[in-house]
């Protein structure tokens, strides 16, 4: 058996909305080993027959499966149109494929067309309010039709209706984003929504991050005093002809049923206010308000075509439950992010209220406290009689657990159900081990991963911040790109770091930016609102790292800019390469901070200049993958000079580092920074300030991602295992002990007598300390990345045994197809199984002293060890499956 599989289009599939075709790829599924492609064909057309073509690749001689850029001319795509394109391969054994097809739906070509206004009812007296409101058109279409589409945003958020249905199942649209740089914008297929006749576009418009509160400055309008909306439908015949409607001063508006929707405090929604049909033709209402325009430049908008907003994952009520204090309580059983959807049948002017919250207190009652002041409620107030269900529309609620304070009759497990909801990403990885809190661990991960990628990558759900912190995406990208897609996710937001850089080239605390300039009497605003590393940093690592996981090299030539200003941003106020600049968080809520702070105790010295040399060999290298020599060679001379300042400066001279803190051995080893000649100092006073602590660590954000990688690189992997597995406080494994199903923001968020952190910053779902599962999968299971030959085209899976786990099940489906890492091991023998997808090849490592019992055809070799590590045994393999046995040293004769 031999395929072509998952044909992709800019990394998605059948796209709606995309400006271009920089690049497709597939995958080649076989039943056998060595499948190579030789050659491809790509033909595109106007039509799913391919009848009507335009473009024709021929046969390419090629083994480019991914990354595969078309030479189509300019002129050959025209904007809100669908066009057909299929593709077929040839193995080198001869094997061709059937044709595989897929689709893509264009926007506008050209921000020139968009044409549309910015309309809305509000005025600058409703800067205060966040109401939703409605606006409608009418029109008609007089001859046969083929086709419509409709290009859509706003300025706040907004719901697409048609003739009385709901366009799309997409929320939270346009997204948030620096909107006077950079507005997304939607499209969308409504050729079945149209019909013969008179029509009626409308939509719902709220006020979202645009204008309504945001951020720990609790201030409003931060990009607008008013929301609004804009859209430009296009409907085409079948003669050929086309027709355009747009926003402007024709449509009408009235303000609706939402009476307040806003990100932190809920929404409240009286269903007697609704306008019934309000988005069809037999509408009566006859109060509608003009509408007026709103200037915005037209220049910043962009086609979203994927990794939107919807509701992914049903979850239902686990149980009801009574608390002491007499409150009826929902319980999901899990953590999340999204809001409850619910029944409700009761009478005019009756309500529901529900209070959305994460856990119960040592009591077993409501807390509330650590949402601070978002208030996270819900109110829906009856119309009438009838049975009903309501979900919210423009806002989100952080929760595992909902107060049902008022409901007119009996509150029934079945009529409340919750939707975890986050931007649309593939799932990507699995994992599974002999040991269940462990497996327990990785379902956090990835439920604090759900949690916090709704559109920008936040610090937390449920209080009154979620905001794009760039030190949690930084620290957390390389495992969210095992867990999920992120490419679509991740350049979308990249793209928003470089339109909030300042001037110099300074890089934001936060991302989408609204602290730099504020005027206002806020501690971290007044000490500096932007450029501390390893947040700042993520200008640079997240590209290196989404160039790693993809093996794209355009979001290095997209980023390029914005990379190159942080690092000179760093080197103009580095003095002798010593980089530190104002407000630092350092090793940020590490358990070795003093009393009362939340800074750690590693110098901002050494963390800054670590990340400074960090990033700044990362560009060199992504210099020289585009192609520019010149800068290549000056950031590398620059890399060097800041690492012999660092081991001049924070080395003694007995080759110690003179900061004994356990952050700043993990960065002097992670980042290479250690002489050789004392390298193995640094790790054996790593090992010394981990057996100080009994085992555990006392990092923070900057230590805490690298602790396992500083260990199983410098042959310490049984130390990982330990310190992954500990389940007393502090550790991973402690929050799943206390019943955790995401991951949090402190170790011991929940106390072991069931008392809580600080209430002003204790978030129970907070993704960034489960970096640690890009261990498991890089390490543990070794599935791991060719620098030279990244996007996993070539790869290795070089698993590490041990943490007296019999087994381990790893797979991540990378661009090429699924990489499986599975192994069992007993009494010392171990058996490892492996997939490699077609059209790769991989290096099989088994670390340490042993004796392979069973090859499967593959000719391993010894190789030596470096920093510490043992030996290994490396085969290379092409694609296929393959099973190896093998036995440690002290079993070889057993």
């Amino acid at each position: 058996m031999f395929k072509l599989s998952n044909l992709k289009i800019n990394y998605q599939k059948d796209p709606v909305g995309i400006s271009s075709v920089w690049q497709i790829g597939w995958q080649l599924e076989a039943d056998r080993r060595g499948v190579f492609q030789k050659s491809y064909q790509v033909q595109l057309a106007e039509d799913c027959d391919f009848e009507m073509l335009l473009y024709d690749s021929d046969v390419v001689d090629s083994d480019e499966s991914a990354h595969v850029q078309l030479d189509l001319s300019a002129g050959l795509l025209s904007s809100m149109k669908r066009y057909w394109l299929r593709a077929r391969v040839w193995t080198t054994q001869g094997e061709e494929s059937h044709w595989q097809v897929s689709s893509f739906v264009t926007s506008l070509l050209s921000n020139q067309e968009w044409n549309a206004k910015f309309i809305t009812i509000e005025t600058e007296g409703d800067s205060q309010e966040s109401r939703g409101f409605y606006l409608r058109r009418e029109f008609s279409t007089g001859k046969q039709m083929k086709a419509a589409y409709v290009c859509s945003t706003a300025l706040g958020l907004y719901h697409l209706y048609l003739n009385g249905k709901r366009i799309s199942t997409d929320e939270m649209t346009p997204g948030w984003t620096s909107y006077r740089k950079h507005l997304l914008y939607q499209t969308y297929d409504v050729t079945q929504e149209i019909r013969e006749g008179r029509n009626v576009i409308g939509a719902m418009v709220g006020a979202g991050w645009y204008k309504g509160e945001m951020g720990f400055l609790h201030q409003r309008n931060n990009y607008g005093e008013v929301a609004a909306f804009s859209a430009r439908l296009a409907v085409e015949y079948t003669d050929g002809s086309r027709e355009w409607l747009i926003t402007d001063e024709t449509w009408c508006g009235a303000f609706g049923p939402i009476l307040f929707s806003e990100i932190y405090d809920g929404e409240i929604y009286d269903a007697r206010k609704e306008i019934s049909n309000w988005s069809q033709c037999e509408c009566t209402y006859m109060d509608w308000m003009s509408v007026h325009n709103i200037d915005f430049p037209e220049h910043v908008l962009t086609p979203q075509a994927g990794c939107r907003v919807r509701e992914i994952t049903k979850v239902p009520a686990k149980e009801i439950l009574t608390t002491p204090e007499g409150d009826t309580v929902i319980n999901f059983g899990q953590n999340m992010t999204g809001w409850v959807n619910f029944e409700i049948k009761g009478y005019a002017g009756a309500r529901v209220e529900l209070n959305c919250f994460e856990v119960l207190d040592s009591k077993g009652n409501v807390y509330l406290d650590n949402l601070r002041k978002a208030k996270a409620t819900l109110i829906y107030i009856c119309k009438d009689d009838q049975a009903v269900r309501y979900k919210p529309n423009f806002t989100y609620q952080g929760f595992q657990y909902v107060r049902v304070k008022e409901y007119p009759g009996a509150v029934r497990a079945e009529k409340f159900t919750a939707y975890a909801v986050h931007s649309d990403m593939e799932e990507t990885g699995t994992f599974s081990c002999s040991n269940q809190d462990l497996n327990q661990l990785h379902h956090n991960i990835v439920w604090g991963m759900k949690g916090n990628f709704l559109d920008v990558p936040t610090d937390c759900p449920q209080r009154d911040e979620r905001v794009g912190w760039t030190g949690d995406a930084q620290i957390f990208c390389r495992t969210a790109s095992y867990l999920m897609d992120t490419y679509t996710f991740y350049t979308k937001w990249l793209r928003d770091v470089a339109a909030d850089q300042t001037e110099e080239g300074g890089v934001p605390h936060i991302v989408p930016d609204f602290l730099i300039g504020k005027n206002v009497d806020d501690w971290l605003v007044s000490q500096g609102a932007h450029s501390a590393a390893a947040w700042a940093d993520v200008a640079v690592i997240m590209p290196w790292t989404l160039y790693l996981m993809y093996g794209d090299t355009k979001v290095i030539r997209d980023q390029y800019e914005s990379m190159k200003a942080w690092i000179c941003f760093m080197q103009t106020h580095a003095v002798d390469h010593i980089w530190n600049y104002k407000l630092q968080f350092g090793d940020w809520v590490a358990l070795d901070a003093e009393e009362g702070s939340y800074f750690g105790a590693t110098p901002n010295d050494l963390t800054c200049t670590a990340y400074y040399a960090y990033s700044t060999g990362l560009f060199a290298k992504m210099a020289a993958v585009i192609g520019n020599e010149e800068d290549a060679v000056a950031y590398r001379k620059l890399y060097q000079e800041i690492v012999e300042k660092y081991q001049s400066t924070f080395f003694d001279r007995t080759g110690h580092l003179t900061a004994q803190t356990q952050t700043a051995q993990i960065v002097t080893l992670y980042f290479g920074l250690a002489p050789e000649a004392y390298h193995e100092n640094v790790v054996q006073d790593l090992l010394k300030l981990l057996k100080k602590e009994n085992g555990h660590l006392v990092t923070g954000f900057v230590g805490t991602p690298y602790f396992c990688h500083a260990l199983s690189e410098n042959g310490h992997t049984e130390e990982a295992y330990d310190l992954l597995l500990k389940d007393d406080f502090p550790s991973w494994l402690y929050q799943v002990k206390m019943g955790a199903t995401t991951v949090w923001e402190h170790w011991d968020g929940l106390k072991p007598d069931g008392t809580m952190w600080s209430p002003d910053m204790n978030s129970f779902n907070h993704y960034a300390y489960g970096a640690v599962a890009e261990w498991l999968y890089r390490v543990g299971a070794g599935i791991e990345c060719d620098e030279q030959t990244p996007g996993f085209r070539h790869f290795m899976i070089a698993p590490h045994i041990g943490g007296r786990l019999s087994f381990m099940n790893v797979s991540y489906r990378s661009i090429y197809g699924t990489i499986v890492s599975d192994w069992k091991t007993e009494y010392g023998r171990t058996t490892l199984h492996i997939e490699i997808p077609g059209n790769t090849t991989a290096d099989i490592c088994l670390t340490g002293a042993v004796q392979v019992t069973e090859c499967d055809g593959l000719e391993f070799i010894s190789e030596p060890g470096h920093h510490g590590n043992p030996k290994t045994m490396t085969a290379r393999a092409v694609s296929g499956s393959y099973t190896i046995c093998y036995k440690e040293a002290d079993h070889v004769n057993s």
